[in-house]
């Protein structure tokens, strides 16, 4: 009989599994994971939400009344049966779990009505800029009481509850929007983009499609890191120099983004939205709310699905200004995999034969611009002056560094002598053929403004940058012919030491060229208002010189420190940058491993033996003290010439 009951036992369907995920991940759709013994799981204990059970408790509830209401039909008549309220995905969540201030506002709020791609701007705008859902720090305001939600967020915060002054702040966040990023990340149009927003009480109605809510979320969390609204100095002044607002704004939109599925359908939308995402969230890799080049991938493959990669497919949109923004979208994309690759060490997405589209251009009938009678975009400028075409042949190069680098056989073996050199002459030959044209230039005294300053220092600097990377890769990892001691024909150690010094002298002298752009653009606050294009650059150029114990260190230090006006990470990064400093300022050593032997130091009399060589910055690259480095002093010439032109910075809104 037992054998009978088990055989049958097997032939029936599994018991339905009890959903037990909390209310976070119930309402991202993610799989709850909480491990034995800890009260939260893994998801909100990242994002540091309350690990809550409100809907849970609600469907059992509502189960068991609807047991009730049933055993009550039994026995008596339908009328008297208890109603249970609808929960269908258009009704309201019960007050219950809505009113519940602990919730992650996206459970609070439970999309009831939900936002849709069709849910009016005006509504979007409410769940935005909705209330904190709580004090992210609750020590930062201890015994205090709000009289408004908003308090947290500053004392002007409470205006928000107005609809009127929400509406004029979101309107000041667009603005700033366009004049700060905008000029930096060309990926919309602002006319059509203010034309569709339709806040404004006078504005004509559109018949066009509201803007996509997680690009108005995304649009306006850009504007919160640069504005300078008096409700965000407010903010600012309450939480330490960082505004509680913009972190929210930001968390909401990627909450936004992932509620529509941008990461998951290819549309043109999808993909400026990830693009835009990308940079906005923290540049430090190590952040696991931060930087993980999620949204870069999710835009990169969304291109890949739409064909943007055929030259074909992109010829044969008809709108002009969609095919513009496709193309553009195209390049900061493959752009952008190829440079992250090399700044976080990992493999890049793209190869150089995904695609067939020969160069960047935002329509192959346009002209001069500088012949045109009206002004030029930032596309169309950029475009002319040639920094997409600079930027894509760097990129080439650094896509083949990070095949070469970044993969366990070079971790474990070293890197093949024939890969050293073939990267140090062609970062060689794109400094000869594109770095007069989109550099600093090495005499100029002139006018300046946001956009030509910013863009000729970042591609000056992610050029200098490339040699720094090289350098920190062939200390960690060493050539790999010695290492294994290979027989046969073998480069001959001098010839070695040769490219090793050349790596060390470029490296040097591109840290010094970086600190000493670096402090240009931060004696005329522009690193203020950049968004994190600058940034990487700043970081391993201050970190290499604190590790030489190099004074210029303190224009990164500095850089970083004004930075984390939007960037909270850089000021950790500035603090630990000048900790390293000091430290090897007093005597300790920062100890090299496979460079050791060809890199300078601070208060070295002489080069190690057999370092004289020629090099192509005109100074001899070991001959190094505290002041007179002629590598500074050759970096120093262009810089000093740029810094000599005047900077003409843009006009914020500031809400008054």
């Amino acid at each position: 009989m037992q054998n009978q009951i088990h055989e049958l036992a097997k032939t029936l369907p599994p018991p339905r599994k009890q959903n037990t995920a909390c209310d976070a991940c119930r309402s991202r759709k993610v799989k709850c994971n909480r491990l034995p013994g800890s009260d939260k799981c893994q998801h909100c204990l990242s994002k540091n939400y309350p690990c809550t059970h409100f809907v849970q408790q609600a469907t059992s509830e509502k189960k068991r009344s609807s047991a009730v209401g049933r055993r009550t039909r039994n026995i008596s008549s339908a009328s008297s049966a208890t109603p249970i309220p609808s929960n269908g995905p258009d009704s309201v969540i019960s007050p219950s779990i809505t009113n519940v201030p602990s919730l992650p506002l996206m459970v609070r709020y439970g999309f009831s009505p939900r936002i849709t791609l069709s849910t009016p701007t005006r509504e979007v705008l409410s769940f935005i800029l909705a209330p904190p859902d709580q004090p992210s720090e609750p020590s930062m305001f201890p015994s205090v009481h709000f009289k408004s939600p908003y308090d947290p967020w500053g004392d002007q915060a409470s205006k928000l509850e107005d609809e009127l002054f929400r509406a004029e702040f979101a309107l000041d966040l667009v603005e700033v929007f366009f004049q700060i990023v905008h000029t930096r990340l060309p990926l919309l149009n602002p006319e059509q983009f203010r034309n569709r927003l339709q806040l404004h009480p006078s504005a004509i109605p559109s018949n066009a499609p509201p803007l996509h809510p997680a690009l108005v979320a995304t649009v306006l969390a850009w504007g919160t890191k640069f504005s300078e609204h008096a409700l965000l100095v407010a903010d600012r002044k309450r939480s330490g120099g960082q505004s509680m607002l913009a972190k929210t704004l930001i968390d909401r939109a990627r909450d936004l983004a992932e509620a529509l599925k941008v990461h998951r359908v290819p549309t043109s939308d999808h993909v400026v939205i990830a693009l835009l995402i990308e940079p906005l969230q923290s540049q430090n890799p190590d952040d696991p709310l931060g930087y993980h080049g999620f949204w870069l991938t999710s835009a990169t493959r969304h291109l890949l699905e739409l064909g943007i990669n055929h030259k074909s497919v992109m010829v044969n949109i008809q709108d002009p200004e969609n095919r513009g923004t496709m193309i553009f979208a195209w390049w900061m994309t493959c752009i952008s995999d190829a440079y992250a690759s090399a700044y976080y060490r990992r493999k890049p997405v793209l190869d150089d034969d995904d695609y067939d589209i020969d160069f960047y251009t935002v329509d192959p009938n346009a002209g001069d611009p500088s012949e045109s009678s009206t002004v030029p975009s930032p596309r169309e400028q950029l475009e002319f002056l040639g920094y997409y075409r600079a930027a894509h042949s760097l990129a080439r190069t650094a896509r083949q560094m990070s095949r070469q680098l970044w993969r366990p056989g070079t971790d474990s073996d070293g890197i093949s002598f024939e890969a050293l050199t073939n990267f140090s002459d062609q970062l060689t030959e794109w400094r000869e053929q594109y770095l007069h044209l989109v550099g600093v230039p090495s005499n100029f005294q002139g006018e300046w403004d946001f956009v030509s300053a910013v863009s000729s220092c970042a591609s000056d600097a992610t050029y200098h940058v490339m040699w720094i990377i090289l350098f920190n890769a062939l200390d960690d990892f060493g050539v790999k012919e010695p290492n294994a001691g290979i027989n046969g024909v073998v480069p001959s150690h001098a010839e070695i030491d040769g490219v090793k010094r050349k790596v060390a002298d470029e490296a040097l002298h591109g840290a010094l060229r970086i600190a000493g752009l670096a402090g240009v653009l931060t004696s005329n606050g522009y690193l203020r208002l950049d968004p994190a294009v600058m940034h990487i650059s700043c970081n391993l150029a201050g970190t290499l010189l604190a590790k030489l114990g190099r004074p210029e260190v303190s224009n990164c230090i500095a850089g970083l420190k004004q930075y984390s006006y939007a960037y909270e990470e850089a000021a950790e990064q500035a603090n630990d940058m000048e900790k390293l400093f000091n430290r090897v300022r007093l005597g300790e050593s920062v100890e090299l491993i496979h460079m050791a032997a060809v890199t300078p130091r601070v208060g070295s009399a002489s080069p190690p033996s057999g370092s004289q060589q020629h090099s192509p910055h005109g100074h001899s690259a070991m001959v190094v003290d505290d002041h007179h480095h002629s590598a500074r002093h050759s970096s120093s010439a262009a810089v000093q010439s740029f810094a000599s032109g005047t900077f003409h910075k843009p006009t914020l809104y500031n809400g008054q």
